[in-house]
């Protein structure tokens, strides 16, 4: 029998008990803890590619950027040629800032784990928000953030090269609320790495504003940071998740696979 255990007060929960992954209440009670609780654990469920495919699929369309379902999560080059890519993902983020639609959820599945470090930290915006004193509730609601690719890579390379600089800015910027309002009503921040500016305000007003809020944001009691054991699945709700991966050595065998699952919603 499916039951769930909360990971931390205020997001996440641990399902264990799945014996059917394509019943439909046990994929039902998954969507509704994932848009309440944010963050989903199942421990031990073995699933190879083709069963995280499905599994995915239940929960809704699956995105295949370059033709592939599954994406390869390692900083060696030898298995993911986006390894230098991901050294970005040490970052506060969420996932799919300069699209017109962001991904609804990711899974990831753990097929090697580091042997120091290389947990995954989640931050729960929606919580974050909600614990906001009213009067900066009121002051962000009006506000309109700039996001782009070049912002989080200056975070890893803050003194890039022209070479470098081209490259990022080929890739589209988004304007969206720093406060999204969904169709529900739920709020949540659209903040992270890749935030770059708020608009109409000075340089640095803007940056301390941005850095102010990441930092009110990831504050422990809003927080869940996971130690992966092989075989591991995540899945995260990427609209209202801030995430990051924790210092682990390059040189370790940690490897993920990534399905990334289709939002419906675009940012306001």
């Amino acid at each position: 029998m499916m039951e769930t255990t909360a990971l931390t007060p205020a997001m996440g929960v641990q399902v264990t008990g799945l014996e059917n992954l394509d019943d439909e209440v046990v994929i039902g009670r998954c969507l509704e803890a994932l848009k309440w609780r944010g963050v989903l654990l199942i421990r031990g469920l073995h699933l190879d590619d083709e069963a995280q495919v499905a599994f995915s699929r239940r929960l809704g369309p699956v995105l295949a950027p370059a033709g592939k379902e599954v994406f390869v999560v390692s900083l060696d080059p030898a298995k993911s040629r986006s390894a230098e890519y991901l050294k970005g993902t040490f970052n506060w983020h969420i996932d799919d800032t300069t699209n017109d639609i962001p991904a609804k959820a990711t899974m990831l599945t753990a097929r090697h784990v580091a042997m120091v470090g290389g947990g995954t930290e989640f931050a729960s915006t929606y919580a974050a928000y909600e614990n906001l004193p009213e009067q900066d509730r009121k002051h962000y609601d009006g506000l309109r953030v700039v996001h782009s690719f070049e912002a989080s890579q200056r975070l890893v390379h803050p003194d890039p090269t022209d070479e470098q600089l081209a490259m990022w800015r080929q890739l589209p910027t988004h304007e969206s609320s720093l406060v999204w309002q969904r169709r529900d009503g739920r709020r949540s921040l659209v903040i992270g790495a890749t935030a770059d500016h708020i608009i109409g305000m000075r340089p640095e007003e803007s940056r301390e504003l941005l850095d102010e809020l990441l930092a009110w944001s990831t504050q422990e009691r809003f927080c869940y940071v996971h130690d992966w054991e092989p075989d591991d699945v995540v899945i995260w709700d990427n609209t209202g998740m801030l995430h990051r991966a924790l210092p682990y050595d390059p040189s370790s065998e940690r490897t993920m696979h990534r399905t990334t699952i289709a939002g419906d919603e675009a940012w306001a």
